[in-house]
């Protein structure tokens, strides 16, 4: 029966792992896919908490309930407390330093974009 158990344990653990692998490499290609970095943000930036949880999620039911597992449930509670946080800011400095947004997307609400410009003039003096 214990066999049987660690089975079903590994099979669980693959099936996540695979599934993580593959939302990951999705991701890398809608990375390479867009054109925009605001496009490409969106692209991966909610793909790779998916793929860390899912990944991470599979080592540690293969290493079964020690340590190890707690660490790496540590390391998803971090990635995903810092990657939106990260993705924010690159898309702030893009909305800050591209001169030519408008022309390349729709731009939902301009005045956000020109505020963007005005704070990031003040600092700049």
């Amino acid at each position: 029966m214990r066999t049987m158990l660690d089975w079903i344990r590994f099979a669980l653990s693959a099936v996540l792992t695979v599934f993580g692998l593959f939302v990951l490499i999705t991701a890398t290609l809608g990375l390479f896919r867009f054109r925009y970095v605001l496009n490409r943000i969106h692209a991966t930036a909610l793909a790779d908490t998916l793929a860390v949880l899912t990944i991470l999620a599979g080592l540690a039911l293969a290493w079964g309930f020690t340590p190890v597992s707690l660490k790496l449930l540590a390391v998803v509670a971090f990635l995903w407390l810092t990657s939106p946080v990260a993705s924010h800011l690159i898309g702030r400095l893009e909305v800050t330093v591209n001169d030519q947004l408008p022309l390349e997307m729709q731009v939902e609400d301009s005045r956000f974009v020109s505020v963007e410009k005005e704070a990031d003039q003040e600092v700049r003096q």
